[in-house]
């Protein structure tokens, strides 16, 4: 073997062993700070969630686990800065959202008569000053200070400090910019709540769950959070929080009624019986002659209930089906998996089950409609 001129001979072997660093061997390289030494997430004392459970064969194969990358949740993402291409529509109302807002006239009209007659004793001949008020102030819904006020002091929701902030907005970016949506339309709030939830209320709150934000990967936090942005492009948040808003009057004053009438039962019950049997009876014809005389109203208000959570029901599958059609769909199915599997370990599986009128008054479909619908975009096909 020769060696170039001035290289007659090799360099001398380094005198002993080679040199090791402080807290590492001599075949390990040494960990340098903040570099990460497992797959958990970047929340200290937060465990990496457990993978999601099996899909049932109808609902087609689960998501490959990333290549080159062993235990790693197949619901991981990996968000990037890229050009976004906004939609000339970035917000509008869809059936469901009309239909919620059409259920709800007879409850406007019962309070705007509550409004007229309390503002018609106080304030006279002024008494459209204060009517014209509470109609207008529907529009505080858009009012952004107005919107941090009651995600404070209503849903009990905060500020997302740097690190939550840190982990939340590239995922949101990322969801938004599927949709052709900015995502500085919208104001992300966090909620103590050891939960999988979200939130989608008034005009531009999105709030997540620090159960949520800690524990689910990104890909399903993701999917979470279209969800979420499928009831704001829809036009489902504003069209709930505006008719709850303006069936106040009408449901306080129903109240009052009610608890009135109930005192008044327990003082004549005290009294005697005869006088209860007197009240019951003129309580009794007294409704039957408004509900005779107003049966237009009564009618619709008493099925409303039932009306309203079957446009909640339909409401939740548009947004699982535009989160689906962002390219959630199997984080999405994850997301419901992990939620049953929770509320059946809380609860028992029977108790998890509904029936009869409580199905009908719930607001959200069952966790096997919603993964039903989910099939066609679980199977790559497109939906009907």
């Amino acid at each position: 073997m020769t060696h170039p001129p001035g290289h007659d001979a090799p360099p001398p072997e380094y005198p002993g062993p080679p040199p090791t660093y402080p807290g590492t061997t001599a075949d390990t390289a040494p960990a340098y700070p903040g570099t990460p030494t497992d797959l958990a997430p970047p929340y200290p004392h937060v465990p990496f969630p457990p993978p999601p459970p099996a899909y049932p064969e109808a609902l087609g194969p689960a998501p490959a686990p990333v290549p080159g990358r062993p235990g790693h949740h197949p619901h991981e993402m990996d968000f990037e800065q890229r050009r976004v291409h906004l939609t000339a529509r970035q917000r509008g109302a869809d059936a469901t959202a009309l239909s919620r807002l059409l259920v709800q006239v007879p409850a406007f009209l019962c309070s705007l008569a509550v409004v007229t007659g309390f503002a018609s004793a106080f304030f006279g001949s002024a008494a459209w000053l204060p009517v014209t008020l509470w109609v207008l102030s529907g529009a505080l819904v858009f009012h952004r200070p107005t919107e941090g006020f009651l995600a404070r002091r209503l849903l009990r929701l905060r500020v997302p400090t740097a690190a939550e902030r840190a982990r939340l907005e590239p995922v949101w970016r990322e969801v938004t910019a599927r949709a052709g949506v900015d995502h500085q339309r919208y104001e992300l709030w966090i909620e103590e709540n050891d939960g999988i939830n979200a939130y989608a209320a008034a005009g531009h709150i999105v709030g997540v769950t620090t159960f949520s934000l800690n524990h689910l990967p990104g890909g399903q936090l993701a999917a979470t959070l279209a969800h979420e942005l499928g009831h704001h492009t829809g036009g489902h948040a504003w069209a709930s929080l505006l008719g709850h808003w303006y069936a106040q009057p009408a449901e306080l004053t129903w109240r009052a009624i009610r608890a009135m009438s109930r005192l008044a039962l327990r003082v004549a019950r005290v009294i005697s019986l005869p006088a209860t049997g007197v009240l019951v009876l003129l309580f009794g014809c007294g409704l039957l002659a408004f509900v005779a005389a107003a049966w237009m109203v009564v009618l619709p208000m008493a099925v409303a209930p039932y009306l309203l959570a079957l446009v909640n029901r339909r409401s939740e599958l548009r947004a699982d089906a535009l989160a689906a059609g962002l390219g959630f769909a199997h984080p999405l199915a994850g997301v419901l998996h992990t939620m049953r599997a929770h509320e059946e370990a809380a609860a028992g599986p029977r108790a998890a089950r509904t029936g009869g009128l409580t199905k009908l008054l719930s607001s959200h479909p069952g966790y096997a409609d919603r993964l039903q619908h989910l099939r066609p975009y679980l199977e790559d096909r497109p939906p009907r």
